[in-house]
């Protein structure tokens, strides 16, 4: 179904549909009506030489350079070419596709000043399939991301590159293979396209999307590992994280009892321990603060996928122009970074569970190393091994960029979001924890192949896919096809879909 784009109604859903599954998009008629009423007002404040940054002035330090008529008209070309300065390999094509997904709902208001042709070009690129080629590196996530959005921009002068059909292309053979008519650029337009923090929302949107699927996969794998383990489950009772009163560990309880229906450790059939480690019964309590800093950070990303940030931005009603920082990334990157750092938490967690599910002296009775022959085989010994350096790396990563501030722009851009960094390391976080899942996923499946009652109805399902992918461990062998093999289970959600097939939708 076509998704349209009206500058209110994008949510990280729609933007994952457009992004990564190709789902058409449309500018509201409405929209594209605003749009012309903007364009209509700037070009009468042109034409009476109203002073606009970034419009009639230069930029950054030279915003106070007062430019003449024909400078005007070419100005917003060099302005893209300096600007296209980033460095490094592409951007993933769904996290462009969602960034001018974004920059068509900033256009959408009728606030931006740019010409209609501008908005409905970055739509044809979209619906058509031509996505430009943008360096991963360069932006500091204030003024927008100038770099990585200005390249995006060279397709709107027939310039750059762009991937389409597969293939890597100039700019301008792209869009003539396309069909799609290359609007060039005229006062206003260049920047327009350009300033906002929109690559970082957008590869943040997607980010969210993964990682809320991740901590149900979270809550999955502790559900098997803590089934593994003889847990006791009174601390999942719901009525206990009631009374404290934190929505995301009320529902990382419920998800973990969903999991485990009708498993003979919640009939009572199994003695347990009076209380189990922390790693155990505190797992609703971590995995649901997670739960909240990530509903925090989502509800960040929507607020500015549907919001204005541009600069200057016009006030048709009102015949006014207003120059600020609406471009200023900190919005985004600040609950991003906490983001990180969450899913980082869940995973020293998951690391824990592992510990004790292959630790002799805490694995109540379990092969040590979950192995067949201990001493002559190792088991999982050093897949705790991986797990911990993946761990550290995450821990590394897990410090906030959004502190990390550099001047620039002679202090003219004296303090900057540094955003994109926030959403490098965060892809690069969420790479390892689909491993650090894997591992800990992949020895709570042999851990249950020693056990002999009865399991779960959610934690049985999810054993079985595992079995699909990774054999039981009944002899040694490399480990690094099976870790590999689990990373990418647990990065294409299957686990979750097909557990939750037999239990319902985990929330």
């Amino acid at each position: 179904m076509t998704i349209i784009l009206d500058g209110s109604s994008l949510t990280i859903e729609k933007l994952v549909a457009i992004a990564r599954f190709g789902e058409k998009v449309e500018l509201a008629p409405a929209a594209l009506e605003r749009i012309k009423t903007c364009r209509a007002m700037l070009e009468d404040k042109l034409a009476k030489h109203e002073i606009m940054y970034g419009t009639n002035t230069g930029i950054g330090e030279f915003s106070e350079i007062v430019l003449t008529d024909e400078q005007t008209k070419e100005f917003q070309r060099y302005l893209i070419y300096n600007h296209a300065a980033g460095i490094g390999e592409p951007v993933a094509i769904e996290s462009v596709r969602a960034a001018l997904a974004g920059r068509i709902n900033v256009h959408a208001h009728g606030n931006s000043g740019c010409r209609p042709e501008i908005t409905l070009t970055f739509v044809e690129m979209l619906n058509k399939g031509v996505t430009p080629v943008v360096c991963q590196k360069g932006s500091v996530g204030a003024s927008g991301d100038l770099a990585p959005m200005a390249q995006a921009a060279l397709l709107l002068m027939g310039e750059g590159e762009a991937f389409y059909q597969n293939e890597r292309l100039p700019g301008k053979v792209a869009m003539e293979k396309a069909g799609i008519q290359i609007p060039g650029l005229m006062a206003r337009d260049g920047l327009a396209a350009i300033n906002g923090s929109n690559l970082l929302t957008a590869i943040s949107g997607l980010q969210i999307y993964d990682m809320q699927r991740f901590l149900k996969q979270a809550e999955i794998c502790a559900a098997m590992s803590i089934e593994a383990l003889l847990g006791n489950l009174k601390p999942y009772n719901t009525r206990l994280h009631e009374l404290r009163g934190f929505s995301g560990s009320i529902t990382s309880a419920k998800n973990i009892m969903k999991c485990l229906e009708k498993s003979d450790l919640a009939t009572g059939k199994i003695k347990t321990k009076v209380q189990d480690a922390y790693s155990m019964r505190s797992t609703p309590q971590v995995i649901g603060a997670a739960r909240d800093a990530i509903a925090y950070a989502r509800s960040q990303v929507e607020i500015e996928l549907n919001g204005v940030g541009d600069n200057p931005i016009y006030l048709p009603d009102l015949k006014l122009t207003l120059t600020g920082a609406n471009f200023q990334g900190s919005p985004v990157s600040l609950p991003m970074d906490m983001a990180g750092a969450a899913i980082t938490m869940v995973c020293v967690l998951s690391e824990r569970r592992l510990n004790r599910l292959v630790n002799p002296a805490l694995s109540t009775g379990l092969p040590d190393f979950l192995a067949h022959k201990p001493g002559f085989f190792s088991g999982m010994m050093l897949s705790q091994y991986t797990a911990d350096h993946l761990i550290v790396e995450q821990r590394i990563l897990s410090a906030p960029a959004s502190i990390q501030s550099i001047p620039a722009a002679a202090d003219q851009e004296d303090f900057v979001s540094m955003g994109m960094n926030t959403a490098i390391k965060n892809g690069q976080i969420l790479d390892n924890a689909y491993g650090i899942l894997g591992i800990e996923f992949m020895a709570a499946a042999q851990a249950l192949d020693f056990r002999s009652f009865t399991p779960g109805i959610g934690t049985s399902k999810a054993r079985e896919i595992i079995r699909k992918i990774v054999a039981h461990l009944e002899i040694d062998r490399p480990l690094h096809i099976d870790h590999n093999n689990m990373k990418a289970l647990v990065k294409s959600g299957e686990i979750l879909d097909e557990v939750q097939a037999v239990v319902g939708n985990l929330n």
